[in-house]
């Protein structure tokens, strides 16, 4: 039975590599179907919103593994740990574009905001899926 004490590097790659294809499955329905009933312009700031969060769980999955190559300690390391500098660079860069992008498309789609949000909240949404099948994975 797979518990939390069993949960490895491993398995956090794979379950933000899982939420990450959600969120692609997840766009490639809603654009469509925005674009059919409201317009390009929703459209767009959906995509935009899902762009800002599957690159977030991404920059999520770059950050943390960084960090957990530190932390293991126990366990040789194969080749020489690159430095956390231009991955937090990269961080915090993604973040001031995703500023920007919400700022542009804001300004200049008038389309409707709540679909920006919904492009926003599939990452929260697919990382609750995949969580809510680790915990079932460990409760069976």
């Amino acid at each position: 039975m797979n518990t939390l004490a069993n949960y490895t590097d491993d398995d956090f790659r794979r379950t933000i590599w899982s939420a990450l294809k959600l969120v692609a499955i997840a766009t490639a329905i809603g654009i469509p179907l925005l674009w059919w009933k409201a317009g390009w312009e929703t459209a767009m700031l959906f995509l935009i919103g899902a762009l800002i969060s599957g690159t977030s769980l991404f920059e999520w999955l770059r950050l943390m593994t960084a960090v957990m190559v530190r932390m293991d300690i126990q366990t040789e390391l194969p080749a020489p740990v690159r430095p956390l500098a231009p991955v937090l660079i990269g961080f915090f860069l993604r973040l001031a574009v995703a500023l920007v992008l919400l700022y542009v498309s804001l300004k200049f789609l008038h389309g409707s905001v709540y679909a920006l949000v919904a492009g926003l909240a599939l990452g929260v949404g697919a990382l609750s899926i995949e969580g809510l099948r680790l915990v079932k994975s460990w409760t069976t």
